[in-house]
């Protein structure tokens, strides 16, 4: 082969080679492609879980006669606001019940679940994994299993059905999760070199804790307070067996709004959305924080 025949295919070579796309461009296609499978598959999976919530929505401006089988799809013939006016009068001392209920049963329970976590994390006292253990039992206990008990015991104790003893059983069946949130967030995420200098300057458990610990807890309290909240809410079994419809909470109001010989569909909707109201404000106001505190280790161990 001569000189000119080996530049030349030299020059072929380096010709195709240069044609070739570089690795990079190939990459960033195979992301992209990557990209948009992940982005139809996320919008397919958004429509299928916003279908419900689209068929409650234009139902509760419906009027009877629009609420069949065959219209569940289509938009009301007449928009009418009636049936959240009927939902409304019928779910408002409902709802004054529940948030007397609600918002007290998550602050106390988180309180007690704080300073029980603090105690399990940071003082080892003989036996403390095993009370730890038996706080933590409560947890697998269904509901099911200490309705008819419970409620014998608080007859047996001619304690009044109503609120006050809904709100003392939840906050007793909310302390194993407040516990166990907050011992592993004082075990991971609070140093011991605060607590030891806390205690080299005199200060005793008490003072340690409500001085030292309460201040940085914001995180650990924002995640019990809306899980809390948010399972005291929406709970209707306890509510069935521990209160009377004249006296319980939201959830006996919505299931006697729906019950009936002839239920009002669309005053079933709205009711279930204004129900709905005051967990979706708490997770918008609070939802923040309550990403920060599971990220800071309020779930973690």
């Amino acid at each position: 082969m001569t000189v000119v025949d080996a530049s030349a295919a030299t020059g072929k070579a380096a010709a195709a080679i240069s044609k070739k796309p570089p690795r990079s461009t190939i990459a960033d296609g195979s992301t992209r492609k990557s990209r948009t499978v992940r982005y139809i598959l996320l919008l397919l999976f958004l429509l299928f879980v916003l279908t419900p919530v689209y068929v409650v929505i234009i139902t509760s401006f419906k009027t009877s006669s629009d609420t069949t089988a065959a219209a569940q799809w289509s938009l009301p013939e007449t928009w009418t606001v009636e049936p959240w006016r009927k939902a409304w009068d019928v779910l408002q001392p409902y709802m004054v019940r529940s948030l007397s209920l609600a918002i007290p049963a998550a602050i106390i329970a988180s309180l007690i679940g704080s300073a029980n976590g603090f105690v399990l994390a940071r003082w080892r006292f003989p036996g403390a994994n095993l009370v730890f253990a038996f706080i933590l039992f409560g947890m697998f206990i269904p509901y099911q299993a200490v309705m008819l008990p419970l409620r014998q015991t608080y007859q047996d104790l001619d304690v009044t059905r109503g609120i006050p003893t809904l709100l003392i059983t939840h906050v007793i069946y909310g302390l194993p999760i407040c516990t166990l949130i907050f011992r592993n967030y004082y075990a991971t995420v609070i140093p011991t070199e605060i607590i030891e200098s806390a205690r080299v300057d005199g200060a005793g458990l008490i003072q340690t804790y409500i001085r030292i610990i309460l201040p940085v807890s914001i995180s650990g309290f924002v995640v019990t307070l809306i899980w809390q909240f948010t399972s005291v809410w929406n709970d209707f079994l306890f509510a069935l067996f521990l209160t009377q419809q004249n006296n319980g909470p939201v959830t006996l109001g919505l299931a006697a709004l729906a019950g009936g010989q002839k239920v009002d569909y669309a005053a079933s909707m709205a009711g279930a959305l204004i129900t709905s109201f005051p967990t979706l404000l708490v997770y918008v106001l609070l939802g923040r924080w309550f990403i920060g505190g599971l990220m800071a280790g309020a779930l973690k161990g």
